[in-house]
């Protein structure tokens, strides 16, 4: 499918409708275990999950956002639902691990091999396929970072689960395209939690999570979500950013806005396409269009037009969903100005 120069995205989340979910038990955390966030139960929720999609395709759409998702509607986090499928894992009595500020979260034990039983998010795909006539994108959560989000206690080589992971996340993948995915991104904020094993192997299980595939495919980075980790927390720089430039992935995402990171490391990934965060979510109110074009010109110091995707940072889950359609709009509006400078 065509795309302008210059064509917007989101991260993957969209914030879900209050009568989807309780936002008040979402916002105490990032899941990685099963959580019981849902308003709507069973035989219900699949129908009511289906129609916060529609929501949130159609508010994609009216925002002028080009390469869209399905909003993650159907996950309690980018990652838990994904992980939590997967063969030799235990999920009913979980770890625990720590972030660097110390914070506690239950997380998934790893008991067995790690397999793919079946298809997680496939019918995901082909209902956005569906109901959409834009380019459509789906997320998954990255090797590197489902192994990092769980406690080992099966295998002795650690970068052995990484790779089983990496081939979990391909089958899935190659399903995904054959459902219509149009792009396909993994998710790897933690790359930069542990940048000694991330040298030593993410970015083979990058490439093996990404094997095969013919379309367009992310890798995305971030700090963590506006609403769980304060600006000034964030770090100003990448622990592991340049060694993306020999991954296969086709564009590399980061989040730039909330903390400002300094854009000239994006030279060290020439020849990505880099797609890039240029709405802060943690400003309580939405840019202006002029914000936003200030920003993309900025970036356009440092990488061609034909190589940048404007976007949010991420974590637009978390949002009112009347704040992330506003910041929204205000991408598809910036973008536009500066694609008509250009031309």
């Amino acid at each position: 499918m065509p795309l302008p120069l210059l064509p917007t995205t989101v991260v993957g989340s969209y914030p879900q409708p209050g009568w989807l979910v309780d936002r008040s038990v979402l916002s105490k955390s990032v899941p990685r275990i099963r959580a019981d966030i849902w308003r709507v139960p069973e035989p219900w929720l699949t129908e009511a999950q289906d129609d916060a999609t529609l929501l949130a395709i159609r508010d994609m759409e009216r925002a002028g956002i080009d390469i869209v998702t399905d909003g993650e509607m159907r996950r309690e986090s980018y990652s838990n639902r994904f992980a939590t499928a997967l063969d030799g894992i235990d999920a009913m009595q979980p770890g625990e691990v720590r972030s660097r500020a110390g914070r506690a979260t239950p997380v998934p034990r790893v008991v067995g091999p790690i397999r793919r039983r079946g298809p997680v998010e496939t019918r995901d795909m082909a209902f956005l396929r569906a109901n959409t006539d834009r380019v459509a994108k789906i997320t998954l959560p990255g090797p590197f970072t489902m192994s990092q989000q769980a406690i080992n206690e099966h295998y002795k080589d650690v970068d052995e689960m990484v790779m089983d992971y990496a081939v979990a996340v391909n089958a899935e993948a190659r399903d995904l395209e054959a459902a219509g995915a149009d792009v396909i991104q993994l998710d790897e904020p933690w790359l930069r939690q542990d940048p000694a094993a991330a040298k030593r192997i993410a970015v083979a299980a990058i490439n093996r999570a990404l094997e095969g595939l013919r379309v367009p495919t992310v890798v995305h980075l971030c700090f963590g979500y506006a609403a769980v980790v304060p600006g000034e927390t964030k770090p100003v720089g990448y622990s592991f950013l340049p060694e993306l430039a020999d991954c296969v992935a086709d564009q590399i995402s980061i989040e730039a806005a909330q903390p400002r990171i300094d854009l000239g490391v994006l030279r060290d990934l020439a020849p990505k396409t880099i797609m890039l965060g240029v709405l802060d979510l943690a400003a309580p109110e939405a840019e202006t269009p002029e914000i936003v074009a200030s920003r993309i010109r900025a970036a356009l110091d440092v990488v061609p037009p034909e190589r940048l995707i404007p976007a949010p940072d991420c974590g637009m889950k978390y949002m009112s969903r009347a704040l992330a359609f506003a910041k929204l709009k205000a991408l598809a509006d910036g973008a536009a100005i500066v694609r008509a400078e250009l031309s």
